[in-house]
């Protein structure tokens, strides 16, 4: 690694979180600085951007007070990195890594650079295990796969936190014998007061003990939202692959991020694209979601659920589609629930049936289709036509459906959710309206309670 080097004097303007240098020493895209006024602690930043003529360096802390002709820029000679050991779990941090619960410092046992570079796809295995999330609504319809990058996209103003800590103090493996569980939460430009929830919900539930927490507070300079996702990616990184653990990483909310790379790239004078976010925003975002998987040779696993607003609600929007695309499906939060038509996860035919009991594909594809009815019911009542027999039984299943299933506080494990759709077919429908295979009826059917129909 180069030697350190310290520049005076060749600061020429300050916009915003960036710092723009004459350039007159070779340093490297990536590299940390040290900012230095007078007898202050350094504040830190990183090297953004280079041509020929100029240096810009992201400063992670405010630039308030900072003169051209007084600072001095140190550039250290290696990449921004973070300490990792055991005792990241149970711990809260800030957005770059330092402790914000007033405990001290993670004893390190080693120095990883936190823009470090996606897996490899050469060492990827396919994803064939199983996250219980203990949402129904995901684990009986869509189920989330260790090693899988699968979003939650939200309708603006929609329980989104809520569900990332409903998921974050229930997600488990089925497997007790499959190796540690361990979840790494990600707040990225919240509010202090949605901090102080995620952490009293954590502490309050005992999730905390195998919980790694970042928080990054809307308050906080714009180049910490771009940083606070890699640092946490790098203690899941370990977690996983140094430890052995299978580690969920939750990150709410990714649109905040997204914005704060406009805001950055707006101050560096870079030409926009869609919608004023940088032409880069595919290969960024895919930087961060492409360091989730499974290595071959390797115990533990990465899986991430990134949970994103969409602006004006709208798909098609620049966050959400390219997200979609760099992504293994999504979950679509809508209305207050999770809308099973709009969801889905391409890789849990791997584990539905094989890794989980042998009628959970019948149960999800049965209760999607009669969910259909129900809607298609629905509409005709809506519109006053005559209902038939079927068609009350579906809108009875739909009601029953939507109040057990999909509402995001609904908890419960996969075993318990599968023998409440039974249940709940039995109350709505004759076994012969089912169409599912009569071994499994005959098995897990319970007797129809007709009341209430």
């Amino acid at each position: 690694m180069r030697a350190e080097l310290t520049t005076q004097g060749t600061a020429t303007r300050i916009d915003g979180p960036l710092l723009f240098l004459e350039r007159n020493v070779e340093v490297a895209l990536g590299e940390a600085v040290d900012v230095l006024i007078g007898d202050e602690p350094p504040r830190t930043g990183r090297v953004t951007s280079l041509d020929d003529d100029t240096i810009v360096i992201e400063v992670l802390e405010t630039t308030r007070g900072l003169s051209l002709d007084a600072l001095r820029v140190r550039f250290r000679g290696e990449p921004i990195s973070m300490g990792v050991g055991p005792g990241l779990l149970g711990r809260i941090f800030n957005g770059v890594g330092q402790p914000a619960d007033g405990g001290p410092p993670v004893a390190a046992v080693a120095q990883r650079r936190v823009d470090a570079p996606a897996m490899n796809p050469a060492r990827r295995a396919l994803p064939r295990d199983f996250i219980e999330t203990g949402v129904s609504a995901i684990d009986l319809t869509n189920s989330l796969i260790r090693g899988q990058k699968l979003p939650i996209f939200s309708s603006g103003g929609l329980p989104h936190d809520r569900l990332a800590i409903e998921i974050a103090r229930h997600a488990r493996l089925r497997d007790a014998n499959g190796g540690e569980f361990a979840i790494v939460f990600v707040g990225i430009g919240v509010s202090y007061d949605s901090a102080e929830i995620f952490r009293r919900a954590m502490e309050d539930s005992g999730a905390l003990g195998h919980t790694a927490m970042f928080l990054n507070l809307a308050s906080e300079p714009s180049p910490q939202r771009l940083l606070a996702p890699r640092v946490a990616l790098t203690a899941a990184e370990y977690l996983a692959f140094d430890e052995g653990r299978h580690v969920l990483v939750i990150l709410t909310d990714m649109t905040n991020y997204c914005e704060a790379l406009r805001e950055v790239s707006a101050s560096r004078g870079e030409v926009p694209s869609r919608k004023g976010y940088p032409g880069y925003m595919y290969s960024d975002l895919a930087s961060i979601y492409e360091r989730a998987g499974c290595i071959r040779g390797l115990p533990g696993t990465l899986t991430q659920l990134p949970i994103l607003t969409m602006p004006a609600d709208d798909i098609g929007h620049p966050i959400p589609d390219l997200t979609g695309y760099i992504t293994e499906g999504q979950f679509y939060l809508h209305d207050g629930a999770i809308d099973p038509f709009g969801s889905l996860s391409r890789l849990k035919q791997h584990v539905i049936g094989s890794a989980t009991r042998e009628d959970h594909a019948q149960i999800m594809n049965t209760m999607i289709r009669l969910y259909s009815g129900a809607r298609d019911a629905e509409q005709k009542q809506a519109m006053a036509f005559e209902l038939s027999d079927l068609d009350r039984k579906l809108l009875h299943f739909g009601r029953l459906f939507r109040e057990r299933f999909m509402a995001i506080e609904v908890s419960m494990s996969l075993e318990q959710a599968l023998d409440l759709s039974w249940q709940t077919l039995a109350e709505c429908f004759d076994p012969e309206e089912l169409l599912m295979k009569q071994s499994l009826i005959d098995k897990y059917l319970p007797v129809r309670q007709t009341e209430g129909i």
